[in-house]
């Protein structure tokens, strides 16, 4: 038989090497995952708000019930136009003033926001229809108002004259988006006020 020695001391080295190596490659493992939980954190957390956002540009919108122009006493064209709006299904509150409009007709284009007075009574753009409050925030799909757009208003601050169409987008803060095509009638003999 032949017999072998074992050196005692090499094997120790060969462990602890090994157990060295060990050691760093948890160590690099467990760095590693912490760097991937906290960038799964980091893109949960844009997700979510990116979600919200998405949710309302889609939802916080306004609904436009119905549309109506004043025609001059020369009965020669429309000089105010009344939109009667309340929000949309699943919508959160909508406050009035923070709702930009823009108008587009064939002598150009008109943007602005609806007046920022803060009370209805003195606000020269907005009028209460139906609501449980005295502002200008839209809290519940009973609440009505109604957006005055007078011809200074309007593009070129001209009238429009029968046959004419104009283009109507609201949009709210949320950056949701209600388009309507307002259209005069051919005829505005006799009328004081007509559907557009």
């Amino acid at each position: 038989m032949n017999n072998k020695t074992f050196d005692t001391e090499a094997r120790g080295q060969v462990g602890i090497g090994t157990l060295i190596v060990f050691i760093a490659m948890v160590l690099v493992a467990a760095i590693a995952a912490g760097v991937l939980i906290n960038t799964a954190g980091l893109l949960q957390t844009q997700a979510e708000a990116t979600g919200e956002e998405t949710q309302e540009q889609v939802s916080d919108r306004l609904q436009i019930q119905s549309a109506t122009g004043d025609v001059t006493d020369e009965e020669d064209g429309v000089e105010d136009i009344q939109i009667t709006v309340t929000k949309s299904p699943g919508a959160d509150d909508i406050d009035l003033t923070e709702v930009t409009y823009e108008i587009v007709t064939d002598n150009g284009v008109a943007t602005d926001v609806i007046d920022d007075e803060e009370d209805v009574g003195t606000n020269d753009d907005l009028d209460v229809i139906t609501s449980d409050t005295d502002d200008t925030v839209i809290t519940d799909r009973g609440d009505r108002y109604q957006i005055l757009l007078d011809s200074d208003q309007f593009p070129a601050d001209e009238e429009l004259e029968p046959g004419d169409t104009a283009l109507v987008t609201l949009t709210t803060a949320a950056g949701a988006s209600t388009v309507t095509e307002l259209r005069v009638p051919d005829s505005l003999v006799e009328r004081d006020a007509v559907s557009l």
